[in-house]
């Protein structure tokens, strides 16, 4: 992906600022910045979630594979297939069983039988490392496992409509350390077949996951490049600042 001059608004709040940045293909991209700086709202703009808020707006390009995502012939709901999203808080369908919630993008215009989708569903369970957990347990609610797991089915609901790149939004900011871990351990996994963005206020985790790190301060991109140079010979006195806790 490769983002240029683009700006985001909600409403008269002009929160993103000329940003620009890469993700190469099959890689860990971590934003870090301090709260309130944009981070989310980058990563939404990415698959056109911003738009869906009343009075937000966006300019500038986000090349997908090249193609422009904002192009008038660009279809949202395709963007949002191949680039999916897991948010900061599990948010599974709570009174739809675990195997439901799993498939369920799979239903929208699907032909697949039970079956079919049972396949599915367990192969993507699995690629989430959540199937040795829960497959004693698939016709119970999802809203039923504990934080981590319910976090983990998200990443499976995700993973099945096979989307190119997935976003995660400060997907462990709500979970315990052990639950923290696996999600790290899954994003190592993941990046073998799917490229991630992942917002981060962990200066640890992004340290420990990311080939790359973007840092954002006031809606703007301070600096970008790998992530152990961003963290050991940053070329920006504000992102040596940041990631060594003078502020934040």
């Amino acid at each position: 992906m490769e983002v240029s001059g683009l700006n985001a608004w909600f409403g008269d709040h002009h929160v993103l600022r000329d940003v620009h940045m890469e993700a190469g293909e099959q890689t860990v991209t971590a934003i870090i910045g301090p709260s309130g700086c944009g981070k989310s709202t980058l990563i939404r703009c990415l698959n056109r979630m911003h738009e869906e808020v009343r009075g937000a707006r966006v300019t500038g390009k986000v090349l997908f594979n090249g193609t422009d995502v904002y192009a008038p012939d660009t279809d949202p709901v395709e963007v949002r297939r191949r680039i999916g999203m897991v948010f900061q808080r599990p948010n599974p369908f709570p009174t739809m069983s675990v195997m439901e919630n799993a498939v369920a993008g799979l239903k929208l215009g699907s032909r697949l039988s039970k079956s079919e989708l049972r396949q599915r569903g367990e192969h993507d369970l699995r690629r989430a490392g959540l199937w040795g957990e829960v497959k004693d347990r698939l016709d119970q609610p999802g809203g039923r496992l504990s934080g981590g797991q319910q976090q983990r089915l998200c990443v499976a609901r995700a993973l099945a409509v096979e989307p190119e790149v997935l976003l995660m939004d400060e997907p462990a900011s709500a979970l315990d350390p052990s639950s923290t871990l696996r999600i790290e351990e899954l994003v190592e996994e993941l990046k073998d077949s799917v490229t991630v963005i992942i917002v981060t206020h962990n200066m640890q985790q992004a340290a420990r996951i990311a080939d790359w790190t973007t840092f954002m301060l006031n809606g703007e991109v301070v600096e970008a490049d790998a992530t152990e140079k961003i963290f050991t010979a940053p070329a920006d006195q504000r992102t040596e600042d940041y990631v060594t806790g003078r502020f934040g």
